[in-house]
Parts: C-alpha cells; sequence; structure tokens
C-alpha cells in the first residue's frame, strides 16, 4: 500500500477510507495499535499472516501481544466507504478529527494530521531516506 491521504472522522467515529486504499484493503479490514502513536490498519490477508507469525511464537513471547489483539475492532466498510473507529483505538493514537492516512507496505496507518506532518517534516530528508535505506540494505 502507499499514498498519503488526509480526511476526517465525524462525531460518531467513521472514517472515509480512500478508494485506492478500499481496494487494497478490502470490505472487511482490522484496525489495530501501531507501535507509533498511530493505529494499523491491515486487509484480512494481512492481518491473518499477522496472527499466524504470533501464534507461531511460544506462549512465553506472545503473550505479550494480548493487548494488541484485544485492542483489535474488526472493521466493515459501509455503503459510503467508511470504517467506525471505536473510541479507545482513537484515544490511543489522539485522532480527534483531521487525520492523515498512509499506506505503508502491507497495511495502512491512521495518523493524527498534526502529528504526521510533524514526523515527516523530522524523517523527510535526503539523509534520512539514504541511511535508511543503507541500514536495511536497500
Amino acid at each position: 500500500m502507499t499514498g498519503v491521504y488526509h480526511h476526517t472522522i465525524d462525531a460518531k467515529g467513521r472514517l472515509f477510507i480512500p478508494a485506492k486504499l478500499r481496494e487494497e484493503l478490502g470490505d472487511v479490514c482490522y484496525v489495530t495499535l501501531s507501535i507509533d502513536p498511530c493505529l494499523s490498519v491491515y486487509s484480512t490477508e494481512s492481518w491473518e499472516a499477522f496472527r499466524a507469525k504470533v501464534d507461531a511464537l511460544p506462549l512465553s513471547q506472545s503473550r505479550r501481544m494480548r493487548v494488541v489483539f484485544a485492542n483489535t475492532s474488526k472493521c466493515e466498510v459501509d455503503g459510503q466507504g467508511r470504517i467506525l473507529i471505536s473510541q479507545n483505538l482513537r484515544d490511543f493514537a489522539n485522532l480527534k478529527k483531521n487525520v492523515t492516512i498512509i499506506g505503508f507496505s502491507n497495511h495502512a496507518e491512521i495518523w493524527d494530521c498534526e502529528a504526521y506532518s510533524e514526523l515527516e517534516a523530522e524523517e523527510l530528508t535526503p539523509e534520512n531516506i539514504a541511511a535508511a535505506m543503507k541500514e536495511l540494505g536497500l
């Protein structure tokens, strides 16, 4: 998934998912916590792959993921292309109204607009991109 999109969350917690991302996410997606102050959105296929990785871990390790699974919502895209994001997930990512949705490899991320703008301003430099590519062996 790729791209940057700007949308708003309505008073009921509904968020329009851009058509390009809806094609990749499908009619059902999984919204969950991220290691960053944002939410991760997975297609059913990507979520199942993630879940399989967790299931393959020894219980002593996999149980560290319990809060992620407890705070994951299975979301169905409505007829207007929206998903409902629960209050606890919105609180975790500090999502109020204006959000930025980005495509990121096998999932999408939902960020508060200001938080993502700050992150992008900090990370979007040729030096940082070169350093990341070098670190990853690309």
